[in-house]
């Protein structure tokens, strides 16, 4: 790698303590508030910077595709998009809006290179007792439902986060807190992603 400026150290050193607390490394956006550029033009230089000598890897056209050859240490990350809020307690008219990616360890996750991965927020408290707490984010992959898993399910119209039961041939959602009724659906229940992990922020 090529000697680095000291403002490319210091830009170098908050992608990876950014990596470190989060998961993910930060925006170009992110990194211009740090250090008080002027624009985000100027955030984006020290990257390209930093990338031309080798210090960081990125992906165009992806907002946080950023990986650091010298801290990966076994780790493989991929980017995975945060597709919006779900609720964790009475189905609502789901409504997916992309939001930033969400950087994430697929060999920790146990995500292999062809899964179709994504992300969503959790909202309400209906799976507290399967330790998913509002605020968290739960990563999802696209996938056939088995009984007992955790999934993003579309219940005749309305989606929600559920614990996915069968019982006597006939499925249904399963909530992980009692003051929550379970939901049959009445005409349809679409899985669209099966939970395999949570990402949550302390603090």
């Amino acid at each position: 790698m090529e000697p680095l400026t000291g403002r490319q150290q210091k830009v170098l050193d908050f992608i990876r303590k950014h990596q470190r607390k989060t998961g993910f490394p930060p925006t170009s956006r992110e990194i211009q508030t740090q250090f008080g550029f002027r624009s985000q033009t100027a955030a984006m230089n020290h990257l390209r910077a930093l990338e031309r000598k080798g210090a960081i890897q990125r992906t165009p056209g992806k907002a946080r595709a950023l990986t650091d050859p010298a801290a990966k240490l076994g780790a493989d990350f991929r980017s995975v998009p945060l597709l919006g809020t779900i609720p964790a307690g009475m189905p609502i008219e789901g409504e997916q809006q992309t939001g930033n990616d969400l950087g994430v360890d697929s060999r920790f996750f146990g995500i292999d290179g062809s899964s179709d991965v994504f992300a969503l927020r959790v909202t309400g408290d209906s799976m507290v007792g399967a330790q998913i707490a509002d605020g968290d984010t739960v990563i999802l992959v696209k996938r056939s439902a088995r009984d007992q898993d955790i999934v993003a399910a579309l219940i005749d119209g309305e989606v929600s986060l559920k614990r996915y039961t069968v019982r006597k041939g006939r499925p249904y959602l399963k909530a992980e807190n009692p003051l929550y009724p379970d939901l049959i659906p009445a005409q349809e229940l679409v899985i669209q992603g099966v939970m395999v992990g949570l990402v949550r922020r302390w603090g």
